[in-house]
């Protein structure tokens, strides 16, 4: 199927064949006739895209302070290749989806295969989108009218903020899609409606839709205009809907406000408010977030779980309906906000409209009837890449099948795999757009977006596994079942039962190997390190620093159903760590967790071993960025080893070692996925032993469930 995607890399916006979507659990798979461009949302991402690397720096000073502090720790070259690798992520446009519902997934009652439905999805042939984030269309609205939804629900939820009561006087500065749109959600709640806009078609059409209008080209002042439109007492509210970098709107807005007047920001914006101007009229001021509450709520928009109506009336998906009632009762009139329609086809001279043509307002893709041809494209799960610059495979190495392309797979471990002699034949993920960019980037002979075709490709005897936590184990275990060698990300399991089943699965296949992403132990300093230490008979005491820093609470690795939590997901490799170094196994451990500490992400786990040595692991989220992140300290026979950030070691009062600094950081996953490959090739055990990987992976979910 067809897809757009922008490269925010060169500012390229493609019309890329990519795999359809696959259904999965609460979501619907729609089937697209009409989508509608951002004029905002769109043309910003698509400016972004184009401007060079100094100006998109500018208009990311947050994103530069983070760039330099990484720099700090990890070095400038560790820095660069990982802005290169972000920049270089295509991004899917469009937000305004209507089509008709092909497939339904388990958990979804409230949509019928054949309903016409308007959601949040791209602008591709096939969306895939969860239940709360779409709508039935009611039968008198046309397909044209509910693409106008979702830039009805922003508006709508702006209102909302604002609160506003009949007869009170509204100023809408900014007249593009949502702030006409907004202009008739006002005027169908009995408000009285001022429009300030620079272009005069805008104008005329919030003038048409019954507002009184100031056309600042024309030299009109907007503040002198709501003075006067309010006979004197200043206007009840504002609802900024502009999208300019200047602070200029929400300086005007509070000058036009009465005493405890509010303003309501939709649009973007300078920030930079003048004290005075809200502090003698008491004026409120809010930001509006899209379109409505549940957005970026992983629970309601991922997981299904909406809101109870009771405590939460309007929701996103609330809020598409309450614009589809208003549209089939001809309260909201979307038609001539319709400006442009195009092939879908022909979607890059569409993009040339937006940036250049001023008088683009609503713009149309319309998608192809023939439905045969379109059902035939909607099913292509797995597609094949064109071969050109593709690296022809050593005869005899390993064919690889990767599922999950997500910021890990494609910054890290695919960059290491490519340069293996492995052959690379298919990447799956769920993600289209991440799957065809990995396939076309790192080399792979298909894209795709159903794992169960690696498991069912004969040629493909080997399998990375790098997707979400939650879903290692079970991919681990149908991989093996499958007598596929495994590769799979920590952590291995989140459950001991998960764990269980698979040390059964590698049990009842003893011709396949298991390995877990446990890069460190194959990083240059530590393998120095071991080296150094392997000499020495005396017991060995371990201080392992880890500045974590902070994650949100709501962030998916904080979710023990999904992440398991950063014990489980992330200090695992530190338990891996010091038990590769000590060449022990462990018999013992403790833990102590913060008292208030609710994320479990501020720890010292302690661990003792079978040779009497033992050591600490201070797992800290609540420290300074500019402390090394990761430090490893070893205490043996009156000598020290440190090591900062992988890239500085030094000895301290060690014979014949005194330091090993690397301009680059090097966590060791090239050399890792060397090794695994290398064993698969040549029929060797895994590189770390199933044992290890099981005592590893046992200590740190119970260290997890502890506390």
């Amino acid at each position: 199927m067809k897809q757009i995607i922008h490269d925010i890399k060169y500012g390229n916006t493609i019309l890329e064949e990519v795999p359809a979507p696959q259904i999965k659990q609460g979501n619907i798979l729609v089937m697209t006739t009409l989508s509608l461009v951002s004029p905002g949302t769109e043309r910003m991402l698509v400016e972004f895209g184009k401007a060079n690397f100094i100006q998109k720096a500018k208009q990311q000073p947050d994103r530069v302070k983070q760039v330099l502090d990484k720099i700090k720790t990890d070095g400038l070259f560790t820095t660069f290749e990982s802005v290169k690798s972000k920049l270089d992520q295509p991004i899917p446009l469009g937000y305004s989806n209507v089509g008709v519902v092909k497939e339904i997934g388990a958990g979804v009652s409230e949509l019928q295969v054949g309903d016409r439905v308007i959601s949040n999805g791209h602008h591709a042939e096939v969306v895939s989108v969860t239940k709360n984030l779409c709508a039935k269309i009611p039968e008198n609205v046309t397909g044209e009218e509910a693409a106008v939804t979702v830039p009805a629900a922003i508006a709508l939820q702006g209102i909302r903020l604002a609160n506003p009561t009949l007869g009170e006087s509204f100023v809408v500065i900014g007249l593009g899609l949502i702030g006409l749109l907004t202009v008739q959600l006002l005027k169908a709640q009995g408000c009285r409606v001022l429009g300030i806009d620079y272009d005069s078609i805008r104008c005329n059409l919030a003038h048409s839709f019954g507002a009184e209008v100031v056309n600042i080209s024309k030299g009109e002042d907007a503040v002198s205009a709501a003075d006067h439109f309010t006979r004197g007492r200043g206007v009840d509210g504002v609802l900024i809907t502009a999208a300019t970098k200047s602070n200029k709107p929400v300086h005007q807005a509070a000058q036009m406000c009465r005493k405890r007047g509010r303003i309501i920001l939709v649009g973007v914006t300078g920030l930079e408010l003048h004290r005075d101007d809200f502090y003698e009229k008491e004026l409120t001021f809010q930001v509006s977030c899209s379109y409505g509450p549940g957005r970026y709520d992983q629970n309601y928009e991922q997981k299904g779980h909406d809101y109870p109506l009771g405590f939460v009336r309007w929701t996103e998906q609330r809020n598409f309906e309450a614009v589809l009632d208003m549209m089939a009762e001809s309260k909201l009139n979307v038609k001539p906000l319709i400006t442009h329609r195009f092939p879908f086809h022909e979607a890059e001279a569409a993009y040339d409209i937006l940036l250049n043509d001023k008088s683009a307002i609503g713009i149309l893709f319309e998608y192809d009837k023939e439905d045969d041809k379109r059902k035939e494209k909607g099913q292509q799960r797995t597609i094949e890449i064109a071969s050109s610059g593709r690296v022809l495979p050593v005869p005899g190495s390993p064919v690889v099948g990767c599922i999950g392309a997500g910021n890990f797979a494609k910054h890290i471990l695919l960059p290491s795999l490519k340069r293996t002699s492995a052959r690379l034949k298919l990447v799956a993920d769920l993600d289209p757009v991440a799957s065809i960019h990995s396939a076309k980037k790192y080399g792979f002979e298909y894209s795709g977006t159903d794992y169960k075709e690696i498991l069912e490709d004969s040629d493909i005897n080997t399998v990375f596994i790098t997707t979400r936590h939650d879903s290692h184990a079970r991919f681990a275990s149908e991989s093996l079942e499958a007598n596929k060698n495994v590769y799979v990300e920590k952590p291995l399991a989140l459950t001991l039962d998960e764990l269980n089943k698979i040390q059964s699965s590698i049990v009842g296949n003893q011709s396949s190997i298991l390995m877990v992403g446990f890069n460190r132990r194959f990083a240059p300093h530590i393998v120095k390190m071991k080296s150094l230490l392997e000499v020495r008979k005396q017991h060995k005491s371990f201080i392992f620093t880890i500045n974590a820093g902070s994650i949100p609470a709501d962030h998916w690795a904080q979710d023990p159903e999904v992440g398991g939590g950063r014990i489980i997901g992330e200090a695992c490799h530190f338990i891996d760590l010091m038990r590769f170094l000590s060449g022990s196994p462990i018999v013992e451990w403790s833990v102590q967790n913060m008292g208030d500490d609710t994320l479990k992400d501020k720890v010292t786990i302690n661990l003792s071993f079978k040779d009497n040595s033992f050591g600490s692991i201070h797992y800290l989220a609540n420290g300074s960025k500019r402390f090394p992140k990761e430090r490893v300290e070893v205490f043996c026979g009156g000598s020290i080893i440190q090591l900062d950030n992988f890239r500085k070691m030094n000895g301290y009062s060690w014979p014949g070692f005194k330091k090993m600094n690397f301009r680059r950081q090097d966590k060791g996953h090239k050399a890792e996925v060397n090794a695994f490959i290398k064993a698969v090739k040549n029929g060797t055990p895994s590189p770390i032993l199933f044992n290890e990987l099981y005592e590893v992976s046992k200590v740190a979910i119970e260290v997890a469930n502890s506390i």
